[in-house]
């Protein structure tokens, strides 16, 4: 299904007060129309928040009950009538889309061919392109021009002339063989990689019930580890400041080469590419029960052109079979470079075990429900993988400093990922609101949540640096004590349009739980968050879990 526009979307919740106003103005309860409605009450709900679509016959009983005299259906058939006209527009930009890329496989021939012009030929036949029409990607050829040290507009003629040499088919191959190499062989290759030591540091690594050793490529402390720190403003003490600048890249020819390669490819394939501010991690405090720390801001460019290419150039050297990884050697040479992490770009994600109480029932005893998430290939990074949900960047949305805080951005991704507030989604469009996680913005699942204390807890479980591309991970647990919300909100749960699929396992199954950690699909720090997490709910010696033994060590 599209995505709505935000035109229609507003006039859906428009309506859905219409309906709440009708409703209470003729002195029914929500049970009660459901009822006549032959829906549940939840769903009634839904509908008044403008978050669930109803077909002709709801309304027509709604416009009956609630004694609205055609009113009711007459805004429905607005409603109808807008969604009618922006499906035209999707179908018709489909169609241009189609056809674009239909002149581009003819002229490719030619275009690769015929080398003189070319630059020239590709500028003109992209005049109806992203390249040229999308902010964001402008934004990111600017800042590749500014990092090159190249004139305003090289990366633009750059990225045209390979584009238009970009063999889609190739490209998509290409990224089918990387996602078949397994989270193991990528953690032995960086650990061998990373042989040199630096004190305080090592590679953690699990062992499960004794048995089964998955190691990862995440480096840690200690002191990172088996935090249980609820995360709350006394604790949550991550801060912005203005006054940092973000390091400086220099980009050389191979490493422009490969930005400009990278960009070429997203714009082939279709790779959403949205140039919005990242947090990076300049100063890092873990004592005294706190996560506390200095953070900047930067634009996804500078990570998506520089730091987030090692990990295809890994995959893609492990698929080859070749061992030569120049990338690595400029951005990320040494042990020394991965830890030193205030003296270059570390960005800093956030990444959730989702442990959901459910009543006894056919599943069996009482227990917690946890999800998991396979990438889409539509997503700049980890796609086709096996991740955790939520998972996402630590970024702001409207507040730098508010936004700085951990607990926000799992807030974030939980309407976001898990309960379908598109608004949220800072790839589907510019934020303009105010307070994007006002309390009358929340979904229904997340104000019932947050309505009262005891209902959700979120706690930092450990911290770590992903060899794979430098970040910084910050490994969470989110806990949904009430069964109430599951009974109540579960049905509503739903990956957005990163993940292809979403998994479910229960905290009282062993053997699944086992096999998922020894998974070979998983992200690169997959593993890392959720051991630290599974490794939480156990010490809570909680009667909803029968989770395996899980051990851990720095090697």
């Amino acid at each position: 299904m599209a995505r709505e526009s935000e035109q229609v979307a507003l006039l859906r919740r428009k309506l859905g007060v219409r309906l709440q106003l009708a409703r209470a103005t003729a002195g029914l309860t929500q049970s009660q129309l459901a009822i006549a409605a032959f829906r549940d009450r939840t769903t009634v709900a839904h509908i008044e928040k403008g978050r669930l679509r109803a077909d002709d016959g709801f309304w027509a009983t709604a416009d009956q009950m609630c004694g609205t005299d055609g009113a009711l259906l007459t805004a429905y058939a607005e409603l109808q009538a807008m969604q009618a006209k922006e499906e035209v527009k999707q179908r018709e930009a489909v169609l241009a889309e189609a056809q674009a890329q239909l002149d581009r496989l003819s002229s490719l021939d030619a275009a690769t061919s015929e080398r003189t012009g070319t630059e020239e030929h590709g500028l003109a036949r992209l005049d109806t392109t992203p390249l040229n029409e999308d902010r964001h990607v402008g934004a990111a050829l600017g800042w590749l021009d500014r990092a090159a040290g190249w004139s305003p507009g090289t990366a633009r003629r750059a990225v045209a002339a390979r584009f238009a040499a970009v063999d889609v088919g190739q490209v998509r191959d290409l990224a089918l063989h990387r996602g078949r190499v397994g989270q193991r062989e990528v953690a032995e290759v960086l650990r061998s990689y990373y042989s040199d030591t630096v004190d305080g540091y090592g590679t953690y690594e699990v062992t499960v019930d004794g048995g089964a050793t998955v190691g990862t490529s995440v480096v840690t402390r200690p002191d990172w580890l088996d935090l249980g720190c609820v995360l709350t403003p006394d604790t949550d003490r991550l801060r912005f400041s203005a006054s940092l600048p973000a390091p400086a890249a220099r980009l050389d020819e191979q490493s422009a080469d490969r930005a400009v390669n990278r960009l070429a490819e997203t714009l082939a394939i279709g790779t959403r590419l949205i140039d919005l501010p990242l947090y990076w991690l300049a100063e890092l405090d873990v004592s005294g029960g706190n996560v506390a720390g200095r953070l900047g801001v930067t634009q996804f460019a500078h990570f998506g052109l520089t730091l987030d290419l090692l990990e295809s150039e890994l995959l893609g050297a492990l698929a080859s079979g070749t061992s030569e990884l120049p990338l690595r050697d400029k951005y990320l040479p040494d042990m020394a470079s991965v830890v030193d992490f205030s003296r270059r770009l570390c960005i800093v994600g956030v990444v959730a075990v989702c442990a959901i109480a459910r009543p006894p029932g056919p599943h069996g005893d009482a227990d917690y429900l946890m999800l998991a998430q396979r990438r889409s290939g539509h997503v700049v990074n980890a796609a086709r993988r096996l991740a955790l949900i939520p998972r996402g960047f630590h970024q702001p949305l409207a507040d730098y400093r508010d936004d700085a805080r951990i607990r926000v951005t799992v807030l974030r991704e939980m309407e976001e990922e898990l309960f379908g507030r598109d608004d949220v989604d800072n790839t589907s469009g510019d934020q303009r609101s105010a307070d994007p996680m006002h309390p009358s913005r929340l979904s229904e699942p997340m104000t019932w949540l947050l309505e009262h204390p005891d209902r959700l807890r979120i706690e930092c479980t450990g911290l770590g640096l992903n060899t794979v591309n430098g970040n910084h991970d910050i490994a969470c647990l989110i806990v949904i004590e009430d069964e109430q919300f599951w009974t109540q909100y579960g049905g509503l749960i739903e990956a957005n349009w990163e993940s292809s699929s979403l998994h479910r396992y229960s905290t009282r199954d062993p053997e699944s739980i086992a096999d998922l950690i020894t998974d070979e699909a998983w992200t690169a720090e997959g593993p890392f968050a959720l051991t630290q997490g599974l490794r939480r709910l156990t010490t809570t010696n909680n009667p909803r879990t029968d989770l395996p033994h899980i051990t851990w060590s720095l090697t």
